[in-house]
């Protein structure tokens, strides 16, 4: 069912993958807000999730579809009530809409250079509640995105993430700020 879900938008989500992150992104964005708005994809992949989320209070990926050369990867999150991520990046451009509910994301910068192992110094430079009227939230690689996201309201919020091809075999890396500290992620 994913397959003939997303089949219209294959092929324009496989040619993302020749552009810079910056133009990738742009393009991105169109394709996300559409995604949200096809009925059809909210009957299948997001209205589903509302109920099933009371057992966990941590997100989770409730589908997932990736291009077959791993050009791309699609994701719906379910996000209960009070779930967040960890302050993080990733090796691939990223962009998300919310579907339903609203989201908070916390954006951070680096303030050092990167040449100590293992350390990381963070200041948060700005957070916005996004909901599906807001728009389409986008990442670079690495220092280009830090974030969090997380859903401090009473009711489930749902998203829809797509990401880009990799830069290489990590995923990306999280983030303690109260330790000034990062460390490298493999998989989420």
């Amino acid at each position: 069912m994913a397959t003939t879900l997303f089949a219209p938008d294959m092929s324009e989500l496989e040619k993302l993958s020749d552009f810079l992150p910056e133009l990738a992104l742009q393009a991105a964005g169109p394709i996300l807000t559409n995604l949200v708005s096809n009925r059809e994809f909210l009957d299948l992949q997001v209205l589903p999730h509302l109920g099933q989320s009371g057992w966990t209070r941590e997100w989770y990926v409730a589908h997932r579809h990736d291009g077959a050369d791993g050009s791309y990867s699609v994701q719906v999150f379910v996000w209960p009530p009070g779930s967040a991520t960890r302050i993080h990046d990733h090796s691939c451009w990223g962009a998300f809409c919310c579907a339903v509910g609203s989201l908070v994301e916390e954006r951070y910068e680096r303030l050092d250079d990167g040449s100590e192992p293992n350390s990381a110094h963070l200041r948060e430079v700005w957070r916005l509640v996004w909901r599906r009227e807001d728009g389409v939230s986008s990442v670079l690689p690495y220092e280009g995105g830090i974030h969090r996201v997380g859903n401090p309201s009473s009711g489930t919020a749902i998203s829809v993430h797509l990401y880009g091809p990799r830069l290489g075999k990590l995923d990306g890396r999280d983030y303690d700020p109260s330790r000034d500290y990062v460390c490298d992620r493999l998989e989420i």
